[in-house]
């Protein structure tokens, strides 16, 4: 191979289609590899709320360690392995929580959709620039903090409350909702 000039990229775009089809191919490629990092390791729990909870948090930390990727894998449906392993623990694990096949899907759909636009909005906001990303930050304590109550009483009571919700926990505290409400509609639950 002939020396690299500094600065060039060693690969070119036909290397690249040697190996995928289209630029939609290599972003589904992209996006299956964001699935398979999150399930490297992953082992399911007894309890299928575990399973769930686990599974989800670990693919949402994935794609915020990857923002730019996955604000464009968010969107797209890969129909590969990782993908597919994803779906079958999550159906795996409503199917052990008594849902049968049409309920569980629903439930699969509405868990995926959650965690697909909460990794894509929070992605989104980990590219933008970092003034920018300050001044949305800082709105939870600046301009929501300064609204008069007499026009705002609940935002103005709870302001002191706004800035103090970590991004990361709220998450956590979302899904959980989400679990709560699936376990709540769960058959049999006693």
């Amino acid at each position: 191979m002939d020396s690299i000039e500094p600065g060039r990229a060693w690969w070119n775009t036909s290397a690249l289609y040697r190996h995928f089809r289209s630029k939609d191919d290599l972003l589904l490629a992209v996006a299956d590899h964001l699935l398979e990092e999150g399930l490297e390791g992953f082992e399911p729990s007894d309890d299928w709320r575990q399973t769930l909870r686990g599974l989800f948090i670990r693919m949402h930390k994935v794609y915020l360690s990857h923002p730019r990727a996955a604000v464009l894998a968010t969107v797209r449906i890969t129909r590969r392995p990782a993908e597919m392993r994803v779906i079958e623990l999550t159906l795996t694990a409503l199917s052990e929580a008594g849902f049968p096949p049409e309920q569980a899907v629903r439930h699969l759909r509405a868990l995926v959709d959650f965690l697909l636009a909460r990794s894509c909005m929070d992605a989104t906001h980990c590219t933008l620039d970092a003034h920018t990303r300050r001044g949305d930050e800082s709105a939870w304590y600046g301009e929501y903090a300064a609204v008069p109550a007499t026009t705002h009483p609940h935002i103005a009571a709870a302001a002191p409350c706004l800035a103090s919700v970590d991004d990361d926990a709220n998450f956590d505290f979302a899904l959980d909702l989400m679990l709560d409400a699936i376990a709540a509609r769960a058959p049999g639950k006693g």
